[in-house]
């Protein structure tokens, strides 16, 4: 799993029917501290996030495995929501 946080909604008028009421949201993936790394994503949200979340995300196939339809082409899905973070110092 990987980290992100949630920038924004991507609003969509016509979508494949495996879609068909689940959210769209921009997520912007996170290393361990927090820091950005690469580009935004698109990720289907089947849990309810909203826009400043810091929220832990799949992408490739596990990631089709959050919509119960067999065969659907999701890349990316956000699989909750984070509530804390501790990273043990190892000093």
């Amino acid at each position: 799993m990987k980290l992100g946080r949630v920038t924004g909604r991507v609003v969509s008028t016509v979508k494949v029917e495996s879609f068909e009421g689940l959210k769209l949201l921009l997520v912007q993936p996170l290393d361990e501290k927090l820091e950005t790394v690469g580009d935004p994503i698109v990720a289907v949200d089947t849990i309810g996030a909203g826009e400043g979340e810091l929220i832990y995300y799949e992408t490739s196939k596990e990631a089709s495995r959050v919509i119960e339809t067999h065969m659907n082409p999701c890349d990316a899905a956000i699989m909750g929501i984070v509530d804390d973070i501790f990273i043990e110092d190892k000093k």
